[in-house]
């Protein structure tokens, strides 16, 4: 089992580059960098990949609707040039309060536009001239739709690999499917092992039913919160704003990718009255209603020997890679509890 780590993108660069460095020696695997609306995250990677050796720096995730396919493939190809073949590239739709909220983009056809990405990343990266006659980017553009002076050109620089690892950020049926398909990886937001082979189990197969063989078997990034000891219950009321926030306030009734895998796991009452609250304004009173049976499904919180089984189901099911946000106070504590769960682990 691997272990990685979703890095904040809220302080400084400085600070977090020393975490990571001292992470790095504690024995993380991967660090993810987030790229909500805050700095973006490739001034962060390239600053990491100076700074580090050997972990794995993944972006986590670049939403698939600012950067032209290109602009991804070229981006990517940096990025891993300056790593020295150390680069993931993490992708995902985000959503329609980002999108449109913060970029003015249109949030439309996200399969399809992630589908042909892929694709085009992919001829980017082995250096061929890239030509692509897809529903959502047809490349060179069509004379009709600019000035007819367009011509199929190849990256200039030789990328240090001619497939860069693709994981995609995914939650719903047909997205799973489709992650199944073409991606090197998926990553599952509270991922309960326990229910996840019903709820994506359908779709995970109909997914390697299709699947290059080129690809290997398909890696799963899971991010369970983690905290380990006698005395450590206490922490799993610390999930709970955040599964407020997503479950409650992240998109309209309807529209909420978040509420629909909650109503998934089975907590369709509890799910309705979290989102009728936190859409209220009542943020306590809707983080208050989070089931504690979910959180402690998402999470590693307990003793070592719970800890350890936890791991152990989230293995049996497929998952390879635990992205996990320890819940410490600062970055010492981080640090100490990353070496003792890799420790535990091995």
């Amino acid at each position: 089992m691997r272990v990685g780590m979703q890095i904040t993108y809220s302080g400084g660069f400085a600070e977090t580059v020393a975490e990571v460095a001292d992470l790095e020696r504690a024995g993380l695997d991967i660090a993810f960098i987030a790229e909500a609306y805050s700095f973006d995250a490739v001034s962060q990677l390239g600053y990491l990949a100076a700074k580090t050796s050997t972990i794995e720096l993944a972006s986590g995730i670049f939403q698939i609707y600012t950067r032209t396919p290109s602009l991804m493939a070229m981006t990517a190809a940096g990025l891993d040039f300056v790593s020295d073949g150390r680069f993931v590239l993490g992708l995902g739709a985000s959503g329609p309060q980002v999108i449109e909220g913060f970029h003015g983009v249109p949030y439309t056809a996200p399969l399809g536009r992630t589908r042909e990405i892929v694709d085009i990343c992919r001829q980017v990266w082995k250096r061929e001239k890239v030509q692509y006659d897809g529903k959502y980017y047809q490349i060179p553009l069509p004379a009709e739709k600019g000035t007819g002076l367009g011509k199929p050109l190849k990256i200039i620089n030789h990328p240090v690999r001619d497939r860069i690892p693709i994981v995609i950020a995914a939650l719903g049926p047909k997205n799973v499917a489709l992650t199944a398909e073409i991606a090197e990886g998926w990553q599952p937001i509270f991922f309960d092992p326990e229910r996840a082979n019903d709820v994506w189990g359908e779709s995970l197969a109909a997914g390697k039913a299709k699947r290059d063989p080129s690809l290997g078997e398909l890696q799963i990034y899971a991010g369970p919160a983690l905290a380990i000891g006698e005395d450590v219950d206490h922490l799993l009321e610390w999930i709970k704003p955040s599964l407020a926030l997503y479950i409650g306030g992240m998109g309209a009734k309807g529209k909420n990718f978040y509420n629909d895998l909650a109503c998934r796991y089975g907590y369709e009452k509890e799910a309705e009255t979290i989102q009728e609250l936190y859409l209220a304004g009542k943020k306590q009173e809707a983080t208050a209603a989070v089931p504690d049976e979910l959180v402690r499904a998402i999470s590693l919180i307990g003793p070592a020997g719970y800890v350890k089984e936890r791991v152990a189901a989230f293995a049996e099911v497929g998952v390879t890679t635990l992205t996990v946000s320890p819940l410490a106070g600062d970055s010492a504590g981080r640090i100490k509890l990353i070496e003792d769960f890799r420790n535990l682990i091995d």
